[in-house]
């Protein structure tokens, strides 16, 4: 008889991950290779070398694909190219996204267009693509998408992002509600405030930088390898039936 932990292995699973060449990305690319699934992860940059070596290494199989995921042409080939290089696909990882930071008085419309284009927009008709595959294979599947603690509260300085992460939690819930009866199931991760990238102009500010840590009870940032645990749970048997959920991983920042 399997045992619990069996649930969480995703031995012969096929994840795309979005945005994996980096950061939070990159993280859960590694982290469902380390599981057991095979990644295709689509990227902006032209390479992403250290996640293919970390999930070569972890034993799975890494293809890289380049996409521009401001518009909407490269879904069809994202998923052709899954199908093609594994056979099938089970895990969607909605991970790329921007982040603009301007006063909401200044705010233009490309600013806006840009944000909710790649976080919003396209995480919906890819999220549309895959399940279109699922239907297809018969075999139900896991989407995962990418919150924020903005999906909950209005931040400042970031009204775009704001939208966009407050538009994830809702097609989330809208699209489990509608293709759970297919077994598939849509969550979504809503990070606290990790160390990476996007969260370098704030750490510099040390001012601003001290007054979060002081107000986040873990009393620490995360790192991106304390998000991607929680990924992996949603990527697996072990969440099935758990769907259209926000799960915040924030060391306490919205119970405080």
């Amino acid at each position: 008889m399997a045992g619990v932990l069996d649930l969480f292995k995703l031995d012969g699973k096929v994840a795309i991950v979005t945005g994996s060449e980096r950061g939070l990305g990159q993280a859960y690319a590694i982290a469902l290779a380390q599981a057991g699934a095979d990644i295709l992860g689509v990227t902006y940059a032209d390479l992403a070398d250290e996640t293919a070596a970390a999930v070569r290494q972890a034993g799975r199989k890494y293809v890289h694909l380049k996409a521009n995921l401001m518009g909407l042409e490269p879904i069809p080939g994202i998923v052709e190219r899954a199908v093609k290089e594994f056979g099938h696909i089970d895990i969607l990882v909605n991970n790329a996204g921007t982040i603009l930071r301007h006063p909401a008085i200044d705010f233009t419309e490309k600013d806006w267009d840009d944000v909710m284009n790649l976080n919003l927009k396209t995480v919906f008709f890819l999220s549309q693509a895959v399940a279109r595959q699922y239907l297809k294979q018969g075999s139900g599947g896991k989407i995962i998408n990418i919150a924020s603690m903005l999906s909950y509260q209005g931040g400042m300085f970031v009204p775009s992002y704001c939208a966009s992460k407050s538009g994830i939690r809702g097609i989330t819930m809208s699209m489990a509600n509608e293709w759970a009866k297919h077994n598939i199931q849509i969550n979504a991760v809503a990070p606290g405030y990790v160390e990476t990238m996007n969260t370098a102009p704030i750490r510099a500010d040390e001012e601003r930088k001290d007054s979060i840590t002081a107000r986040i009870p873990a009393g620490v940032w995360a790192q991106p390898s304390d998000v991607a645990p929680t990924v992996v749970f949603l990527a697996s048997a072990a969440s099935n039936y758990l769907n259209g959920s926000v799960v915040a991983v924030d060391g306490g920042w919205l119970g405080r």
